[in-house]
Formats: C-alpha cells, structure tokens, sequence
C-alpha cells in the first residue's frame, strides 16, 4: 500500500479542527476536497474518524488514541522535509493556545499580546482557564504552552521556572489585623481564611507550615481564582494569603491592604511548561522566549515593592 503524506496532514488538521470545514481551511483547501480526503483516511484506517452528532463532528474511539501520534508523525515529517526552514515572523500564520493561571494571564498577557502583535501580526494567542482536573492537553497537543505554579513530572513535558515571589497576607482597609503593629503567627491563624483552589481544596501548603508551629487556621470558604478571593476579602474580615506579585497588581483598585507573613513560606514559582515535540520548533521557540520575558518582568517588576500596614 502507497502511503501518502498529504493524508497525513488532513487527518492531523482533522483531529485538531474537530471539522471539514475548519480542517480545510487550516490547509488552504475547498471543503469538497477536505471530504474525499476524510473519505480516503477512512477507506484507508477502517474507521470512521469523525462522525456527526447533531450539528457538530465528534471524534471516534480510534481517533482519539491516535490524535497524539498523528501529530508527532507530521512534526517528525515536516522537520525533516524543512530541517533549515527560517522563521518569517512577517508572514507567520499561526494560532498558539495556551492554558495559563488566571493571575498570570491579568498580570503578563497583556504584555504578551503586545510583543506578539508587534513581532508577528498574523498570530493568535488562545488563552484557556485551568482544568478543575489533572489534563493532558499537553501531551496531546491541545496546549502549546502552559503556565502555572505547577512543575510538571512527565518525562515527554518540558518546564522553565520563569520567576518567584514571596507571599504575603491581602486584607481589606481597616481590616482588624491593620491596626495591630506586629501580625504575629497565632493572630494570623485565628483570623477566618479564604483560599484559591480551582478544585475546592480547603488545605494547602500553609496548613502544613502552621502545624509545625503547633497552629490550625479556620477556613470558610475557597474561590476558584485570585481575583475572586479578593472580591470576598475586600467586603468582609476574609483574609487571603497570595503571590505578592499578583495581589499587588489589583491591591490600590480594590482598596486591599498587603501585611507581610509572620512565617516563612517557600516562594510562589511560575513554571512555563510544554510538549517536547516543541523543542526545536522555531516559532514555538519565540514564543516561549517572549512569554519568559513577559512573565519574568511582570513577576519580578511587581514583587519588588514592600508590603505595609
């Protein structure tokens, strides 16, 4: 049997488009030819691929276990084919999709998508919420880029630590813990807490820093982002402890008050994290390079300011 690779690159553009029409126009063909090339992927695999629910296409069984695979193929094939391409920022056409950490999207997108427009009119940045749940979009390709606390521990996964920051107490003006001098550890544990977990968590690595001090703190309630734990903590005696680089961003908006923390607590780190099939990627490279300095500056430059009463 010939195998033939423009074939390939329909069933990749399928899989990732989820459609004839949107695969079509990722390639730069008409919608009938995109159809007799599903036709023949399907003459050739026996399987079906995509099929219609409703209005939309879903992807089968099959189609699923070899989404991963298909697009190492292409990667594999295309670098080999154009080893030496150069990369034409002018001209590049290229949508990313990134799943960063809601506070880090507030605090670096916006000057990301300002490199990016600048280097690279013809990209488009696809920013993602966080899953409630461990996913791999990564591994699968439906994440170019991700940014988070989180060091990732599969092997195939890549990861930068980008920037730290210290973590500091957010209460609202006139807060009671304001009008003491010293925020003491036991004080700030008898205080009632809000935390930030997507997942709903109600401990986290704080509760183990408190236990060694021989310490429990009460905890009444869990948002899942930053800025909604500080849309609580700003009408009520809620304290949150968050990255100091985050809090202040919105800190003077929202009329909060930051108050160092009486207890040392490892650094709140950002990771920048991505598939291998990406290491050698020209325009995945430049990405990653303006998102490390994006999010290195926005982190550093933030954090460098001193907490007060």
């Amino acid at each position: 049997m010939q195998l033939d690779l423009n074939l390939l690159a329909a069933l990749d553009a399928l899989l990732e488009e989820g459609s004839v029409a949107g695969a079509a126009e990722r390639l730069y063909v008409t919608a009938p030819a995109m159809s007799r090339s599903l036709g023949r992927i399907r003459r050739t695999t026996g399987d079906q691929i995509l099929v219609r629910t409703g209005r939309t296409m879903t992807p089968t069984p099959y189609a699923l276990a070899v989404r991963e695979q298909v697009h190492d193929l292409l990667m594999q094939v295309q670098g080999v084919l154009a080893p030496s391409r150069e990369l034409d920022l002018a001209t590049l056409d290229r949508t990313f999709t990134l799943r960063w950490h809601d506070a880090l999207v507030a605090l670096s997108g916006p000057a990301l998508l300002t490199a990016v427009r600048e280097q690279a009119p013809g990209v488009r940045l696809r920013f993602i919420a966080e899953s409630s749940i461990d996913t791999p979009e990564l591994r699968r390709g439906e994440v170019d880029l991700a940014a988070n606390a989180d060091r990732p521990t599969a092997p195939e996964i890549r990861s930068d630590q980008v920037a730290e920051t210290p973590h500091v107490i957010v209460v609202r003006h006139d807060h009671p813990l304001t009008h003491i001098e010293t925020v003491t550890a036991a004080r700030y544990a008898a205080a009632e807490h809000i935390t930030v977990s997507r997942r709903g968590k109600l401990t986290n690595i704080l509760d183990e820093e408190l236990a060694r001090l021989d310490l429990t703190r009460r905890v009444v309630a869990t948002a899942p982002t930053e800025r909604a734990t500080l849309e609580f903590v700003r009408g009520s005696d809620l304290l949150v402890t968050a990255p100091e680089c985050t809090a202040r961003s919105v800190a003077a908006d929202l009329g909060l008050v930051l108050l160092p923390l009486p207890f040392d607590l490892p650094p709140a780190r950002a990771y920048l994290s991505w598939h291998q099939r990406y290491d050698t990627d020209p325009a995945h490279i430049w990405l990653r390079d303006l998102a490390r300095t994006a999010l290195t500056s926005a982190m550093r430059g933030q954090g460098q300011g001193q907490t007060a009463h």
